[in-house]
């Protein structure tokens, strides 16, 4: 079960017991945040993209969307999302429960800018009734990120 891989991955920093299950679906941004309690933009979402012949996740805020021209000029080619049936043999976790923790090898994880402007955020865990309330030094160091990205628009004030 994928949630299980990602508290195994987060039990490696000692973080697995902050998992939060929620009795509701939090599967979109809106209603993980009425699940968490938050404002939507603070759900951190975890988006994948074919890359290559490979793939990736952009961890990004809430509110944000991935601006297609910084998205080619950071990684080389157009935005292209997984499709549906592809995001869990790809990553390792359902839709509505893609998280940046215990992703299938290779896979890597990149941070967007976005979520700079929050103490904590609110990524799933792996699960469409989880998450965890980071920090984002945290979330930097549990994702093992491979790098800050300026990909997406429409969260500055």
């Amino acid at each position: 079960m994928s949630i299980e891989k990602a508290k195994a991955h987060l039990a490696a920093f000692g973080a697995a017991e902050r998992v939060l299950e929620f009795e509701t679906s939090s599967a979109t941004v809106e209603l993980a945040a009425q699940a968490a309690g938050c404002e939507p933009a603070r759900i951190a979402k975890t988006l994948s993209f074919r890359v290559g012949g490979g793939v990736i996740l952009v961890v990004a805020a809430g509110d944000a969307k991935v601006d297609n021209a910084k998205y080619k000029a950071r990684f080389g080619c157009k935005a292209k999302m997984l499709a549906f049936e592809e995001v869990e043999p790809e990553i390792g976790h359902a839709v509505g429960g893609v998280c940046p923790f215990g992703v299938n090898e290779g896979v890597a994880v990149y941070l967007d800018e976005s979520l700079r402007r929050f103490e904590t955020v609110f990524p799933a865990a792996g699960s469409a009734n989880s998450a965890i309330e980071l920090t984002i030094p945290e979330l930097e160091r549990f994702s093992g990120c491979a790098a800050w990205v300026d990909v997406c628009k429409g969260w500055q004030a």
